[in-house]
């Protein structure tokens, strides 16, 4: 199927500068149509749709900023690009506040046009695939889905029911569960359902931030406090502003830091490192965790009143060994989201493949099961994924006469040589030879990859 023409209008009032973007952009295949001030690009956009708006600020009877505003929701299918000779940091945000995309200073190349309207192509694009996504997931789910979630088991709907009734309030949530169970995801699914989803969703995870520098992310500093602050610079806390801040492995922060971090969650008030002054924030905290904080406390590494004022509403997620009913539903989900991003045309699994997964005790949970159907995809010779195409095998039904693939024997070295050789091949192809993202694939690092292509002689 032939892709429409996309429509851009320009509004300029410069007539030069229309008619050299009128022929460069046509020159690659836009219809483009022009204007020489906001009040006829208002007329414009009364008579058809336009897919991009390249709009100068500064001009006669109304200016860019003014069409802006004027245009208001008549720009919403519409992602607009302005452009100044006078531009500054401050108008580049305003413009973005009443609905432009990008701001790009003049004089301009030709180049650095095209470069920004692709880039704003290659999102729409993204948006659309997204939108779609989220359509064949409520399609697939029907009711089973809370965000980017899937599950039908009753563990699950009770944490989607709490989950929706949570995103309606500001209360703090602490969310509870293994490594691998989807917390993350849950948080995102309250923001994304609450008042506060226009705001910015922030994650951090407590876990991997150095005990030394873990209070200046979260609280910021200020010029001079520490060697190296040569300027003020923001927390979290305040990059969340009016949105949600999601602290992960919370039960890994340092006892030092939870005294202020307390204060925070009481006061609604931040106090950077080496400041004297407080600011207040607008922000709903998220945290979760894979560690029991009551044992944490009883041991000294949690505070207690911490843990309370976290622990408003408390959501626990449960290991996927005890929703196994979950698993085909979410077979079919992770093979329809990685039939895209790989390019391939998996349609379902086997019987036997399905009860091997349904019997395994899948220690790493929801991620290790997509990362398992994420490899058996990239192994799979035909549409249905078959048991040789997974490397788990059902507890307990283990076969030690099995035939192994190959001939060779009983030696472990030579038989991992050649299941490493095979994949790494089936990685490099199905990642169209991109060795960043087949390591990734692989779960090993860049460096290793190339060290076994060379071992295995593979270009």
């Amino acid at each position: 199927m032939e892709e429409k023409q996309k429509k851009i209008l320009i509004i300029d009032d410069e007539e030069n500068m229309r008619h050299m973007l009128q022929t460069m952009l046509q020159r690659h295949g836009y219809a483009v149509r022009t204007a020489s001030n906001g009040a006829r690009g208002l007329a414009e956009i009364d008579r058809d749709s336009f897919d991009f708006i390249l709009c100068d600020v500064k001009m006669p009877q109304m200016n860019g900023m003014e069409f802006l505003k004027a245009a208001g929701d008549r720009l919403l299918a519409s992602t607009v690009i302005m452009m100044s000779a006078y531009g500054s940091i401050d108008m580049a945000i305003e413009a973005m506040k009443l609905g432009a995309y990008d701001f790009i200073s003049k004089p301009f190349k030709n180049e650095e046009i095209r470069l920004t309207i692709k880039k704003a192509e290659e999102r729409e694009r993204l948006k659309r695939e997204n939108l779609e996504l989220k359509n064949r997931i409520r399609r697939l789910g029907g009711d089973l889905t809370f965000g980017n979630m899937v599950g039908k088991s009753p563990a699950m709907q009770q944490v989607f029911s709490m989950a929706l009734k949570v995103a309606r309030f500001d209360s703090t949530v602490l969310i509870t569960g293994e490594s691998g169970t989807g917390k993350e995801l849950v948080a995102q699914g309250i923001h994304r359902q609450s008042e506060r989803q226009s705001g910015p969703m922030v994650p951090v995870n407590c876990a991997s931030i150095p005990e030394s520098l873990i209070e200046s992310e979260l609280f910021g500093y200020v010029k001079g406090a520490f060697t190296g602050a040569d300027r003020d610079k923001k927390g979290l806390f305040e990059i969340a502003e009016g949105g949600t801040l999601f602290l992960d492995e919370i039960g890994d922060i340092p006892v030092s830091l939870q005294p202020k971090l307390l204060r925070v969650l009481q006061e609604s008030e931040v106090r950077p490192v080496g400041g004297n002054k407080a600011t207040t924030v607008n922000v709903r905290v998220i945290a979760a965790t894979s560690k029991n904080l009551e044992t944490e406390i009883a041991n000294g590494n949690f505070r207690e009143d911490l843990f309370y004022r976290l622990n408003v509403v408390p959501i626990e997620l449960p290991p996927l060994r005890n929703r196994v009913d979950d698993i085909p539903l979410l077979c079919r989900f992770f093979i329809t989201r990685l039939n895209d991003s790989l390019g391939s045309g998996i349609k379902n699994i086997s019987a036997a493949a399905m009860a091997i997964l349904m019997k395994h005790d899948w220690p790493g949970n929801v991620r290790e099961l997509e990362n398992a159907i994420e490899r058996a995809m990239v192994l799979a010779d035909s549409a249905t994924l078959e048991p040789e195409n997974f490397s788990l095998r059902a507890s307990g039904s283990e076969n030690p006469d099995a035939p192994v693939d190959g001939d060779e024997g009983f030696s472990l070295k030579v038989a991992r040589a050649k299941l490493e050789d095979r994949l790494i091949r089936k990685a490099l192809a199905a990642t169209g030879g991109n060795r960043t993202h087949a390591a990734n694939m692989l779960e090993i690092s860049h460096p290793s990859l190339l060290s076994k292509m060379k071992l295995y002689g593979i270009d």
